[in-house]
């Protein structure tokens, strides 16, 4: 018999028959003679040789579990590693609330801290309440590694919704209230760590032992760097680098999202409860046409220099909508422009190259016929008339139509492209003839103090809505190749996203409320026994946050049509 308390309140009594023994399904075998009521994380210790990591989470028939969770019936059973990709987050998730906790510890109650944003495997965060210093940051990773050492257990308790909102009321966690306030559930599950209590989307670790490899870098103003490892090496914390230009387009969003007093989905859902979606639908797109504005005022002002423009950014970033819009400001400035999409420059598909499985590997820069490119740009800038290829996706070749493309005077070419702003593929023109954009919904609303809400997650839903429209492509095959779409990413285009020269930030703070109407009958149709279930109940809890808002109200020209459809742009 096992007993749950929170807040003195007894709220759950779980009762299993002991005696009994189950059998599990696992990997290509059975466990059996397991005890009912037996916690994952005694299984976990007994199969430890079948990982080469510490073992962090688990499933039962699907269903994502931290491993404290305990068996009780006949059900197949996965465990996760460090250097699976759901391992590795629940080690992040667990690290925020160990550094939540060590926060309060070091600097008082009243103090709380803001999981702001990741770039890579580091998470930017801010302490709010109290002044500090280094040697407080140094305080807190000093009792991080304490609550480690000391091997704390992460309770999991569920308890009445209403009664944790009476709880953070009474804590001043507003962020939390608000949160909770719009959802439906009848209970919650919150975990406790060194008596502080806080509500994840995501399941924890069991215990602070399995926290030890974790760095702090402290950064100005109340912000530091919560470093954790990678999936491809989860016994070293990965070598800080600053992404300069990538933290102040995450900061200035975030900024702006304060002046106008929308940070956390709760903040939007209130302004929808009280009739003024038109107006927030139209306040992020202002703001990213204000983007789009001073990028164009920043390339006339260099009209006589810069004659490519280099646009990139990873998939479902919004960059086609972002080509053709900007094409428009520059026209008002006086100057036109050309547009060039590498996809046409793919080399005939027999000498295509290959990915590790054997697969056609069209992101790799050897797909593309760069010679050609080169060739043609060259041509180009010399203002010369040029034949355009167009790539033939069935045939698998270029093809050659009455496509011609001869720069006149104040012309530009704008290239699209995952590679354009790697210096191989445009070599021959001088940096300084250039201008990179690189693109991507940075998002910084968070749906509380201590969740953030993941720009990939963001660039996914986009794909899943997107794919299902206009590629008869089902939610579970796209979630099944994102895997591969983030290697693209991180192969090919995040190491070149220091040397923009602007940042545009695609991400609209409104859009989850606009695709979860399309994207969650597409998420519940996968399957219990999917592989990608799992990734789906989270997207679907994900988007459980944000009131519905219909998409009547999006611009015609919004990016977010390229992806729900009715753009007023054609190609």
């Amino acid at each position: 018999m096992t007993k749950l308390y929170i807040f003195g309140k007894l709220l759950i009594e779980i009762v299993g028959d002991k005696m009994k023994k189950l059998k599990l399904k696992y990997k290509d075998r059975y466990i059996e003679n397991i005890e009912c009521e037996t916690p994952l994380y005694e299984i976990a210790k007994e199969l430890k040789e079948d990982y080469k990591y510490p073992i962090v989470g688990a499933s039962l028939d699907g269903y994502l579990v931290d491993l404290n969770a305990k068996v009780t019936e006949n059900e197949s059973i996965e465990f996760y590693d460090t250097s699976s990709v759901i391992g590795n987050r629940i080690y992040a998730r667990s690290l925020e609330f160990l550094v939540t906790v060590a926060s309060k510890k070091v600097l008082g109650n009243s103090c709380d801290i803001l999981i702001n944003y990741s770039l890579e495997n580091g998470i930017y965060i801010e302490i709010i309440g109290k002044k500090i210093n280094s040697i407080s940051i140094k305080k807190i990773e000093e009792e991080m590694q304490k609550m480690v050492e000391e091997k704390q257990p992460l309770t999991q308790v569920i308890v009445d919704r209403l009664d944790a909102i009476k709880y953070f009321k009474k804590n001043g966690q507003i962020d939390k209230v608000n949160s909770l306030k719009y959802m439906t559930n009848k209970t919650i599950t919150l975990y406790s760590l060194n008596d502080v209590y806080d509500y994840f989307y995501w399941p924890l670790v069991y215990n602070t032992k399995l926290l030890k490899k974790f760095e702090i870098i402290n950064l100005k103003e109340n912000r530091f760097v919560l470093l954790y490892p990678t999936t491809t090496n989860p016994n070293k914390v990965k070598e800080y680098i600053n992404h300069e230009l990538t933290s102040k387009t995450y900061e200035d969003f975030q900024n702006w999202g304060r002046l106008i007093n929308i940070t956390t989905a709760s903040d939007l859902n209130r302004q929808c409860t009280m009739g003024k979606d038109i107006e927030i639908v139209k306040l992020f797109e202002t703001h990213y046409e204000d983007q789009l504005s001073s990028i164009a005022e920043e390339i006339a002002k260099q009209k006589d220099k810069i004659k490519v423009i280099l646009l990139a950014g990873p998939s479902s970033s919004g960059k086609t909508t972002t080509a053709k819009k900007l094409a428009l400001y520059l026209r008002v400035k006086g100057l036109q422009t050309k547009k060039i999409s590498l996809d046409d420059y793919f080399v005939d598909r027999i000498y295509a190259p290959t990915d590790e499985d054997g697969n056609l590997d069209y992101s790799d820069i050897k797909s593309l016929d760069v010679n050609l490119f080169q060739k043609q740009l060259s041509r180009m800038l010399k203002g010369n008339k040029v034949l355009m290829p167009t790539y033939d996706f069935v045939t698998g070749k270029k093809i050659y139509k009455d496509n011609y493309i001869k720069l006149e005077e104040n012309d530009i070419i704008i290239v699209e492209g995952i590679h354009t702003l790697n210096e191989k593929l445009t070599s021959i023109v001088p940096r300084e003839n250039k201008y990179k954009i690189f693109i991507s919904p940075l998002v910084s609303l968070k749906l509380d103090n201590h969740n953030r809400i993941h720009s990939t997650d963001v660039r996914k839903i986009r794909r899943i809505v997107r794919d299902s429209l206009f590629r008869g492509t089902s939610a579970e095959e796209t979630l099944a190749m994102w895997p591969n779409v983030d290697k693209e990413a991180i192969k090919n285009i995040y190491p070149y996203q220091d040397d923009a020269d602007a940042m545009l930030n695609s991400s609209l703070g409104y859009e989850l409320n606009v695709l979860r109407i399309y994207a969650e009958p597409l998420l519940y149709g996968i399957e219990s026994t999917s592989k990608e279930y799992i990734e789906a109940v989270r997207l679907i809890n994900l988007l459980h946050n944000f009131l519905t808002i219909t998409s009547e109200v999006v611009p015609k020209d919004s990016i977010l049509r390229e992806f729900i459809g009715g753009s007023s742009f054609k190609d």
